[in-house]
């Protein structure tokens, strides 16, 4: 199979060599070309054809954001990956650039671990996502001038028809559970929703601290319900959303008729914290049957567990589809396990987390309709 064609855009000549080489030693992998701004990248990008392209956020002569706006207008679905710095600076920038069409981003690893700590996170997070985003190498550079990527086979995974499970009992917590892409599909979930939605709303989306609070401000400045990154003892309230905090998972547990939010640092979960498995597991033990579980776009299998504590404690799951994920690991993984309610296109689960919400009442002659 021919290997990903990767181009890597970064004004470091130290940056650049040392992504390079660990790159290179990937035999799935090709670097292709660097550059040093987004100028020389956007020049050579019809020589060098790139798979995919790795994208500095701060760079002089062409910064990172302009340079995905005029990659965006020739290859609009063209992986690309926000090289980001784990600062206040960079995580706005990086979530201006996912708003503007980034398909992923990369926080550079800091120099104070040492050398062999920064290859480590290239190699265990950067090439993975790498290898996520391009899966068919051979459709992957005709997809990128056609305008689209190619998605991997479902697998016998069920369609987006598949009928639902008959609906039973009220919902009193809805989570959704999200990775690579989720902040767009966030604003997609949440914007329908009003903002006198009648339950609770709990997040999970991987993403290290400080993006987590940039994140919730701008989806509560974005939707009508609040939306706050959570702290310990917090006490659920309908018409409100929380996303757990980088680098903590996030729990639920019941004190008395409340149910509180708690926080802790326990291990992390398929490589993750916060884990959408640890926040499932606490949910099914605080709501039993009435919770609703949302698993969006996302790398991994993180969710796929913790469905099979929502559904054998009677709660329900949907799941969004292929077509529409950027990454369909997440919820590719609980629509195989066959865990999933329903397997929906990304614009049409709003209006399914408020058919489930907000059930219409039936009579007891009325045909109940799926």
């Amino acid at each position: 199979m021919p290997k990903i064609r990767v181009l890597i855009v970064d004004d470091s000549v130290v940056i650049r060599r040392l992504v390079a080489e660990e790159l290179e030693r990937d035999p799935a992998l090709e670097v292709v070309g660097t550059a040093a701004d987004g100028r020389i990248a956007l020049a050579r990008m019809t020589q060098l054809n790139p798979d995919l392209v790795v994208l500095d956020v701060e760079m002089p002569e062409l910064d990172g954001l302009a340079t995905l706006k005029e990659l965006r207008k020739t290859y609009p679905r063209l992986p690309v990956i926000m090289f980001s710095a784990l600062t206040v600076r960079g995580a706005e920038a990086t979530l201006d650039a996912l708003s503007l069409g980034a398909t992923d981003y990369f926080t550079k690893p800091t120099t104070g671990g040492g050398l062999d700590a920064s290859l480590g996170v290239i190699r265990d997070q950067l090439i993975p996502k790498i290898k996520a985003l391009c899966p068919n190498t051979v459709n992957g550079t005709a997809a990128a001038r056609a305008g689209f990527v190619a998605r991997p086979s479902t697998g016998g995974a069920p369609a987006a028809s598949t009928p639902a499970r008959t609906i039973s009992g009220r919902v009193d917590v809805l989570a959704i559970g999200t990775s690579t892409g989720g902040p767009n599909a966030l604003v997609e979930i949440l914007r329908p929703l009003p903002a006198d939605f009648p339950v609770p709303i709990v997040i999970v989306q991987h993403m290290p601290p400080m993006f987590t609070r940039l994140l919730a401000e701008r989806l509560s400045a974005e939707c009508a319900i609040p939306v706050q990154e959570a702290t310990t003892g917090t006490i659920l309230q309908a018409g409100k959303a929380w996303i757990a905090p980088g680098d903590f998972h996030m729990v639920v547990e019941p004190e008395g008729r409340q149910r509180r939010l708690q926080l802790h640092q326990e291990p992390p979960e398929n490589s993750c914290r916060p884990a959408v498995d640890v926040l499932l597991r606490s949910l099914a033990k605080a709501f039993g049957p009435n919770s609703l579980t949302v698993i969006l776009t996302g790398m991994g299998q993180d969710g796929m567990r913790g469905c099979e504590h929502v559904r054998e404690a009677g709660g329900q799951v949907v799941v969004q589809d292929e077509a529409t994920s950027v990454v369909w690991g997440m919820p590719g993984s609980v629509a195989r396990a066959g865990l999933a309610d329903r397997v929906l296109p990304l614009s049409l689960i709003a209006n399914e987390i408020l058919r489930r919400v907000r059930p219409i009442p039936v009579s007891p002659s009325s045909p109940v309709i799926p």
